[in-house]
Parts: C-alpha cells; sequence; structure tokens
C-alpha cells in the first residue's frame, strides 16, 4: 500500500480546508492509498514561495515519508506556473508521485508527465516571449533616442579625477560635484585604465582612498 500526504491551502482565515479534506482522502481511499499526514496552509496566499504547511510536505517529501502527494487542484499548490513546475520536478526527482483530483492528473502515469511536460513548455514558451517583448521595447526606445537604464553622471568627469588625484578625499570630492563616493570611486577606476587621464596618485589617504 502507497503512503501517502494530502495537501490543502485556504487564501483566507475565513475559509476552510476541510472540504478539501474530504475530498482528498475519499480519493485516497477509491485508490487504496494509506495517509500518513496532512498539511495545511490557512489564510496563506499561493503566490508566496514560502508557506509553513508546504515547506514541512516538501522536508518530509525529502525524508521519504511517503510516496504520493495529493491536492485538490493546481492552484493549490502554487498560484505561477515557475513554483508550481518547481514543486512536482523536485518531488518526481524524489520519486514521489503527484496527483491533483480536479484536473484528474496523476504525474505517476505517462499521459500525467506528458500534461506536465506541456505545460513545462508552454511556460518556457511564454518567458521567451516576454524577454523578446522587452527586448524589443528597448530597442524601439534606442531608435526614438530615449534613455535605456540609468541616466549618465551630468558632470565633468575628467574634473572629479582631477581633483581627486589633486589631493582631495573621496568625501570632498563627492561634495564638490554633489555625487556620491560610489560615483567618485568608479570614475576613478574607469580613468585608472583610459591613459589620457594617467596621472600619479599623491600618497596621504587611508584605505580605500589610498587606492583611488
Amino acid at each position: 500500500m502507497k503512503r501517502a500526504a494530502i495537501y490543502v491551502r485556504v487564501s483566507t482565515p475565513d475559509q476552510h480546508v476541510e472540504s478539501q479534506l474530504y475530498d482528498l482522502r475519499e480519493l485516497a481511499a477509491q485508490r487504496g492509498f494509506e495517509v500518513v499526514h496532512e498539511y495545511e496552509d490557512r489564510g496563506v496566499c499561493g503566490k508566496k514561495a514560502r508557506r509553513p504547511g508546504l515547506d514541512l510536505l516538501m522536508a518530509d517529501a525529502r525524508r521519504k515519508k511517503f510516496s504520493v502527494v495529493l491536492v485538490a487542484a493546481f492552484d493549490r499548490i502554487a498560484r505561477s506556473t515557475r513554483n508550481f513546475l518547481q514543486i512536482v520536478d523536485e518531488l518526481d526527482s524524489l520519486g514521489i508521485e503527484f496527483i491533483s483530483r480536479r484536473e484528474g492528473v496523476a504525474t505517476g502515469d505517462a499521459m500525467g508527465r506528458l500534461f506536465v511536460t506541456i505545460i513545462s513548455a508552454i511556460a518556457e514558451l511564454e518567458r521567451s516571449l516576454v524577454v523578446e517583448c522587452v527586448k524589443s521595447g528597448m530597442r524601439r526606445a534606442a531608435l526614438e533616442g530615449r534613455q535605456i537604464g540609468r541616466s549618465r553622471l551630468d558632470i565633468d568627469r575628467e574634473q572629479v579625477v582631477l581633483d581627486r588625484r589633486s589631493g582631495l578625499s573621496l568625501t570632498q570630492v563627492a561634495k564638490r560635484h554633489n555625487i556620491s563616493r560610489a560615483s567618485v570611486c568608479r570614475l576613478m577606476k574607469e580613468a585608472n585604465s583610459d591613459c589620457s587621464l594617467a596621472v600619479a596618485i599623491p600618497s596621504g589617504d587611508a584605505g580605500l582612498e589610498a587606492r583611488l
């Protein structure tokens, strides 16, 4: 007899898990499974990747405490396709069958595995389309002359470098040009690789300032 785990979830505290439990216990009995544990999350949104009940279920799955997981529906285990596939893939790698009552899918048979494979392919296509849309938008913005990403600092970069190399501290240079110390460091690193701005750095500053 296969040892089974039941997982149920409701999104708000005023909802109840009893109907899910009843249906899944009945499903387990019909298939001849022994229910060894019931895991639940009450008032927890499915969009959250970490949920106490689900986390405990996955931890016990890794300890091989059961060989089947029963859920009422796909959206009880996860709301996003990526999170759903991550969970199902891990269960599959552990040799644990995943069964969803509403969709009638069981990864222990060929049709169930095919269904999950199709879902995975659709998710991958969706991600590819999103990436292509982002790239297309960036190309259009570039053609229209719009700024992509963080704007370049509107300052005299050479003067920043010269001020720093004249002996001013990072803080003094930053205040003079109204920029951050990190920006001064970045400009100095860029200048150190540019021969046209190669000037000896005076000694006297300690730590990071001595190196820049």
